[in-house]
């Protein structure tokens, strides 16, 4: 018999929900009916109230008909005290026979945390309990670049759909599943990345699904891209960046791409000036304005990939571009000329160390 009793936690909330929807389904086929869902979302002002609810309802025996499937989301934020989470674990045996209880924490992307290289849930003394009274506990954690492409390769083949070749990256990407930064928010990708081809299913009726189908249909995650562009051109990564390169200049305003790389040179620069002159990360990262160690991590490490003089000439070669595609006096591009001249930029400062080298 399976235990009425579930903590998952997570940054995929696709996943969480399927795993939700899974531990309902087990327990119905074992009780010969279905438990009643209720989803209890705790909220700091009514915690308290909110907590006694759940414990009268779940403490409720059934008489007629099928339980309660609590599905308490956030519960952690009722109990910030020791004797509050003992008064939770105490609450797991009230729970009678009929009902069940499923715990939910979605954690943000980046911010699940590891203690001594082991993953440790934001209720780790909650999940425990629940470990040791023969509970689900499980960690869904939201798959990234290739992983999502091959997630999406997986679902597609799961609901009989033929992705062609080429369509499951281009999906990933257009989601902004390539985004390499740390915290990039994933917690709803796959959720979209199911929806899309819900979408890709309907358009193509057991047609196999091309990267051009997914183009003319997925609209693309800007920000997320120019976030991976900028980082490719931060860590001197040519292909990546010519590759985003070429999305962007599709779906985003030529200033605003000017914009994002000349705010990666100056950051890179003035990161790398404070370094040099003694500064330590966490000082430097405070008087840039940058509350994300790990985004101070990467900029700094970025920054380690160039040579002052290499970010002054990338500087000074964007104000000319910058001139270029505003038209100043005494220059003048159509829209071929300028995309060529974004992608020479690139190709001589990003990756000016490989031409060198060849």
């Amino acid at each position: 018999m399976t235990t009425p009793l579930a903590y998952v936690w997570g940054d995929d909330e696709y996943a969480i929900e399927r795993v939700i929807g899974e531990f309902a389904g087990r327990l119905a086929a074992e009780s010969g009916t279905p438990l009643e869902r209720w989803d209890l979302r705790v909220e700091r002002t009514r915690a308290a109230g909110q907590v006694a609810d759940l414990g009268e309802r779940l403490g409720t025996g059934v008489m007629f008909g099928g339980g309660t499937l609590a599905v308490a989301f956030n519960l952690g934020i009722a109990a910030p005290s020791k004797a509050g989470k003992d008064a939770l674990i105490a609450m797991l045996g009230l729970i009678q026979p009929g009902n069940a209880l499923a715990v939910v924490d979605l954690v943000e992307t980046g911010k699940i945390k590891k203690v001594k290289g082991e993953v440790v849930p934001p209720q780790r003394a909650l999940a425990e309990a629940i470990a040791k009274s023969g509970g689900l506990v499980v960690l869904r954690e939201a798959p990234k670049a290739g992983n999502l492409a091959g997630w999406i390769a997986a679902q597609a083949n799961d609901r009989g759909l033929a992705l062609g070749p080429g369509a499951a990256k281009e999906l990933a990407e257009r989601i902004g599943g390539f985004v390499s930064q740390g915290d990039a928010e994933r917690r709803y990708q796959t959720r979209t990345a199911s929806m899309e081809l819900d979408k890709l299913a309907l358009y193509r009726e057991g047609a196999t699904i091309t990267v051009d189908d997914v183009r003319a249909l997925v609209a693309e995650a800007v920000p997320g891209s120019i976030w991976a562009f900028s980082d490719a051109v931060g860590e001197r990564k040519t292909g990546p960046a010519l590759a985003y390169l070429e999305r962007l200049l599709d779906t985003a305003p030529e200033p605003v791409l000017i914009t994002v790389l000349h705010r990666r040179v100056r950051e890179l620069l003035e990161i790398a000036d404070r370094m040099a002159s003694g500064e330590s990360l966490p000082v430097a990262s405070r008087a840039m304005g940058i509350n994300s160690e790990f985004r101070a991590r990467n900029l700094a490490a970025q920054a380690r990939l160039w040579t002052v003089s290499e970010l002054h000439g990338a500087l000074d070669a964007l104000l000319e571009l910058d001139a270029l595609i505003k038209g100043a006096p005494g220059t003048f591009a159509d829209a071929a000329q300028r995309r060529l001249a974004f992608t020479l930029w690139v190709i001589d400062h990003v990756g000016g160390r490989e031409r060198r080298s060849a």
